[in-house]
Parts: C-alpha cells; structure tokens; sequence
C-alpha cells in the first residue's frame, strides 16, 4: 500500500468517528480538528461551566489552519486516541482559532512569552475555568525527548499536582494574572515621556544598520521574515536624509527575498518566512497579511527607484492573489496551508526528472540552470535533515548576469522563463493542492484593500482599483452590525464576532488609501465614521488605543499593543490614519490625538525605535515636511487626471491628496471651500500645515512645489 493509500484510509477512519463540537463552528481551523477524538469545545461558556462544574482545568490550544507545527502537533497528539483519552479525563479542552479570536491569542501569547521568554504556534495554555494560566508552551512533542517533556508525562504531572496541589496552583495562576495585569502587558501609558523628534528616526536608522545582514540582506540571522515595515520606514528615512545606505537595506532585503526560495517562482507569492539566513528554505504557508504588505513595499521601492523589478515581483504576488486568493464576492481569503497529502512543502517541491518530463530539452536544461536544480536536491526534511531529492526553484544570480553569462538579451531570457514557467505552473495545478483558509477577515483585507490601492495608483492599473474597490464594498455591505460597527469575519454567508482594533485600523488605512485613488467621497465618508467609532470605543483617556472596545468579552486584561512584528500593531496605523484623516478634512482635534498616544508611548519607543517601525512612519509624517494636495477640477478631464498622475506616481510619504470636482467635498473638508478651478482648468493648491501656497495651473509648477525631479 503506498504512502497516498495510507493517507487516505486514515482520513476515512477519522471521519468515521463521532464529531465533536468543533463540527457547528465555521472556523477552517476549528473544524480540521472537528473529528479528533480529543472532545474539543469553542470558547465558550459552556466550557467554562463545565470545567466549575467537574473542577478541571482547562487545556487550551490556539492555532491557525496553515500552520505547519499546529498540524504535526494534531497527527501525533490530538489524533491519537491514548493522549485523546488522557486529555478528555484531565481537562475540559478548548480550541481557539487565532485568526478568529487575535483577542484570545494576543493576551495568552504575552503570557506564554512572560512564562517561557519564546512564543508561537500551535500555543498551549494551562488554565483555571477562570481563564487564569499556570502553564505555557508551544509545540509539544507526544514523548519526551531530548529534554523536553511530552504531552503524555505533561498530563499525568497535571492530573497529580492539580489532585494533591490544587490551592497552590489557583494561587500561582492568581499571581501570575496580578503580575501581567500590573505590568507594560496592558499599556502603562498613564507613564507618559517627552514627545518624539527627528532624532528618533536617526536612532531607528543606526539600530536597523546595526542589525543588517550585509550578506544576504534583511535583519537578524535565522529564522528571518520578511518585515516590510522595516523596509517601507527605510525608505522614509532615505527620502528624508538622503543616506543611501538606508536604500541599499531595501533594495538589497527586496533582491535577495526575490531570488530567494521564500518566493514562488511558478505561482508566485511570498510564503511566511525562511527558515535560514538566505532566504531559501521557508515555512512554506501563505499567508494574505504578507502579501498586501509586500506589495506594498515592492510597490514603493518602485516610486523611489524606478528600477522595473521592483514594479513586476508586486504585479506577480498581485497576480497570485487575484488568482488564488480572491472570493467571488471580490474580497480576499486568509492563507494557504504549508502542507498539502500531510508533507510541507510538497506542492512546490520540484525533482529534477520531473522538469525534464515535463519541458522539452532545451527548455529543461535552462530551467534547471537558472533555477539550481540538482538531481541531489536542494531541499532536506525538517526534523530528520535527511535530503529529499526535491529542489526549491530559486535563483543565485540576478536575472540580467545570468543572461550576460549566456550570451542573450535579458528580455529574450526573460521570455524563455515565463514560457517554462507557464508549462510548469499548469501541470503543477494538477497537484492536491494545499488547503486554503477562506474565511474573510475585515483587517487583513483592510491590508490588502491598501496595497492594491497604492499599486494602481503607482502604476497607473484601474483594475488593482477596481478589486480594493469590490473588498471594500463587500465589508461596508455585508460585515457591519445593526448599529453600523465592524465585524471580525464572514465565512458561508456568516459574518460574526465583533470588530478589534485592527479591524478598524487596516481597513480605515485601506478607505483612506482608495479614496486617494478612486476619489470616491464615499470611501473618505466611511473611513471617519468608523475612526469616530474606533475613538469612542477603542481609545484612552491617556493615549493610545486597547485591542477590544469597552463593551467586548472581559478577558484576563485589556491591553495596547504596540510592537510592530510580522504585522503592524492597531497602534501604529491608527496614529498614522488620525494624522491623515486630520490633513485631509482640516480637522486639527484627530491630530491632537495622535499627538496624545504618541506622547503616551514615547518612552516605550525611545528604548528601542527598531522595534516600532510602522509607528514611525507616523513620526516620519508628523517631523514632516508633509504636504496636503488639493486638485479643484473635474476628475474625468486630461487636465486633472495628468495632475493626479503626477502626485500619484512618486514616491511621496508625507503627502495626502484630495480632489475637489463635483462630490461637495467641502462636506468633508470645509477648508477646500473656496479651492476652485481657475478658467476651467485644472488647479492644484499645494498645502502645508494647513497653509496653502498660490495655486497654479502648471505642471512643471506643481512639480516645483513637491520638489518633484
């Protein structure tokens, strides 16, 4: 019997059984572990209730469907009917998706990262039915080895201590809330320092040059992830100094992530992060957060460079999402799975015999050449490291040496390659393909409402506007509640829990972003209403913004996060999004709250600005020049459209635009009231601090205004 047999005989057997409650939740991820014989619940209270009732603790497990130790840690525990068994007589066991509940999993990841000083996925907490932890881990092996001890000793010790010692434990879990509630965990902002300045960029700066890897680019060792923020704070920081260093981090990160094994060069798409420091082996999952905030910085580094590579890898890793990524609806699903007939990797592993099988010769041999495809491999399995004989297509030259090399043009080269890959990339269809997450989630098709955005305004394609423009609609149509707040996700007709901060965050920074683009009032309308919810709800008094509103579940405390990891945190876009919002409409009280949490914060980010890229690109905007551009005229004649193409076009991160046509825009804005076409034409004011400059009807005027080349 082969190995797909197997596979598919043990899927059956599962099936076979009796579900448990996961079964009704609509979570992907819930329901892959709806027929463990571990008797899941949801959070819940129900749960909660039962765990009083029998005086068990609580087993928690919080993943995310393409997670590639979440499902190892399924097959040898979860699916096993020993541990099962265990499991169901120790604890009342509960399964949390994070994606769902970022709430849940954003409070007991800083406990695991308190407790253990490491977090990430799958995460195991033990807890009292009062949602109080005692225990925190990752990724726990079935059987103790090499030091660290198996889900199997882990719940016999449980089970003993919780029987003889269980006053000690309610205690210890008592203290350790008390701990974590007292401390930074929740946002001491009540503490407040001085107010941010240029020099807090400068220190940003040297602390990323200090932890660059000038080899193979990008920060730190291994693993490395991609970080666009990183990159796109760099680039401020270029624009505004004019270091090139700060520029040759990006483009050298760019280059090498491009070339690298992390991206998809037959389908396209970044997968999470490389495992190693040159970008080669990934964890091989993707995930819709990385591509919006990629294209982003693809998208960017094209404004500022001109350099056409940089403009095609974000029209390919837009290609992929439209192509595979995006709901009929037009909104965009959440990930892609790593693993595909239970083995990571398998759907974009290459053995060289295959490309042969599949290309002609000719076709094959450079394939092979370009792509570094050995008949030994290039690809070992994680846990053995034994060598797999399967390569991962990347590149160790750029394209243009690698044509230099061979004696052809780079666009006859390049034209050779996109005909293999075409080739490849249909019989690759053929393969089980990795599952796909296809619940919607409001923030991170905010990210990628944002993306697409500056990618159309960037290279001037009406379509990429076209699809933020479905997502967004989709959302304000379909995921709103009856008093008009933002729900989390929508999945089968089904959009429930309610909104958090980055809810409102990314998908504001996604309207303000559309609006810029499509100059549709509507899109502005709606990024005020919710920010003036998002205030109401979601901010304090001291500064800085919680991650639930005042009215969500009570968890074990209500925290602000700050840190900008593989995502920006809520915090930074949100002070970014009041600054614009404030330059947009002349409302001058949202700038003073964005002033307010970033005072609030200020000691946080002073000690350690490297960690806080994202929420400088809102210091960036404030230390300035920025500029408010006005364009008065009719939207669909050549005139204005030339003037919108201009400040469209460039690099230009301290600038908002707004037009002013037939929309009442003065509505929104009451200080363009006066702002018209001069004679018919066309006619930008170019704005400063909310000080206007002589308008002008030229464009090599308009140019000289933004100190455009």
């Amino acid at each position: 019997m082969n190995k797909n047999t197997d596979n598919n005989t043990k899927e059956s057997e599962i099936k076979l059984r009796e579900p448990n409650l996961l079964i009704n939740e609509k979570s992907p991820y819930l329901l892959q572990h709806a027929y463990n014989p571990v008797q899941w619940y949801p959070w819940g209270e129900t749960a909660f209730k039962k765990a009083k009732a029998e005086n068990k603790p609580i087993f928690l497990s919080i993943g995310y469907s393409a997670c590639h130790w979440c499902h190892v840690m399924e097959k040898e525990s979860f699916e096993d009917p020993d541990v099962a068994k265990l499991m169901n007589e120790t604890f009342v066991c509960i399964k949390v998706d994070r994606e769902d509940r970022p709430d849940i999993d954003n409070i007991y990841m800083a406990v695991c990262q308190a407790v253990t000083g490491r977090g990430g996925w799958p995460l195991t907490i033990l807890m009292t039915a009062e949602k109080e932890p005692f225990f925190a881990a990752t990724y726990i092996p079935k059987k103790s080895r090499f030091g660290t001890p198996g889900i199997l000793d882990i719940i016999s010790y449980i089970a003993n201590i919780w029987t003889q010692q269980q006053e000690e434990i309610l205690k210890s879990a008592r203290q350790l809330k008390s701990s974590l509630s007292s401390g930074i965990l929740h946002g001491s902002s009540k503490i407040t320092g001085t107010e941010l300045n240029e020099k807090t960029l400068h220190t940003a700066y040297s602390q990323l040059f200090s932890a660059f890897d000038w080899i193979s680019g990008g920060f730190g060792k291994s693993p490395k992830f991609p970080s666009p923020h990183n990159l796109t704070f760099l680039l401020r920081y270029w624009h505004r100094t004019g270091k090139l260093e700060a520029l040759q981090m990006v483009t050298k990160t760019l280059d090498a992530m491009q070339m690298g094994g992390i991206y998809d060069h037959v389908g396209f798409g970044f997968h999470r992060y490389s495992t190693d420091s040159q970008w080669l082996v990934p964890h091989f999952e993707k995930m819709l957060y990385d591509q919006a905030m990629i294209i982003m910085a693809y998208t960017e580094t094209y404004q500022a460079t001109g350099i056409e590579q940089y403009r095609q890898t974000a029209e390919e890793v837009i290609e992929y999402v439209l192509r595979d990524m995006c709901s009929k609806e037009g909104t965009f699903y959440s990930s892609e799975d790593a693993d595909s007939e239970g083995i990571e990797g398998k759907f974009y592993l290459w053995k060289k015999e295959e490309i042969y099988d599949i290309l002609p010769l000719e076709e094959a041999d450079l394939v092979c050449k370009v792509y570094n495809i050995s008949a030994g491999g290039n690809y070992r399995e994680e846990i053995s490291g034994i060598i797999t004989r399967q390569n991962i297509l990347h590149l160790t030259k750029p394209m243009q040496e690698i044509a230099q090399e061979l004696g052809v043009s780079i666009n006859e080269l390049k034209t050779k390659l996109e005909r293999s890959r075409k080739i490849l990339f249909s019989e690759r269809e053929k393969r089980i393909h990795p599952l796909k997450d296809d619940k919607i989630l409001t923030d991170w098709n905010g990210l990628m409402i944002a993306a697409l955005s500056k990618a159309s305004r960037a290279f001037g394609k009406k379509e990429y506007a076209y699809f933020a423009s479905l997502s967004a609609d989709f959302i304000l149509q379909h995921m709103l509640s009856n008093d008009g707040r933002l729900l989390h996700r929508y999945r089968d007709g089904d959009a429930s829990i309610n909104g958090f901060l980055e809810d409102y965050a990314f998908f504001i920074w996604g309207l303000i972003e559309l609006y810029e683009t499509t100059f549709e009032k509507k899109y502005l309308e709606h990024a005020l209403r919710l920010n003036s919810i998002q205030i109401d709800h979601f901010m304090d008094a001291d500064g800085g913004f919680f991650h639930t509103a005042n009215d969500s579940e009570i968890l074990l405390f209500r925290n602000k996060d700050l840190y900008d990891g593989a995502m920006p945190s809520g915090n930074s876009v949100s002070v970014l999004n009041l600054l614009k919002l404030s330059r947009l409409t002349g409302d001058t009280h949202l700038e003073e709250k964005a002033y307010t949490s970033m005072k609030a914060f200020s000691s946080e980010i002073d000690a350690m600005p490297m960690a806080y890229s994202q929420f400088l690109h809102a210091l960036d905007f404030t230390v300035g020049p920025a500029y408010e551009v006005v364009i008065a005229g009719d939207i669909d004649n050549p005139d204005t459209r030339e003037m919108i193409s201009l400040a469209s076009r460039y690099f230009l991160p301290e600038m908002v635009l707004l037009v002013k046509g037939k929309d009442n825009i003065e509505e929104l804005a009451p200080y363009t009231k006066d702002m018209s076409a001069t004679n018919g034409s066309a006619t930008a004011y170019i704005c400063q601090g909310f000080s206007c400059s002589m308008p002008t009807t030229e464009i090599f005027e308009m140019k000289k205004m933004l100190k455009l080349p």
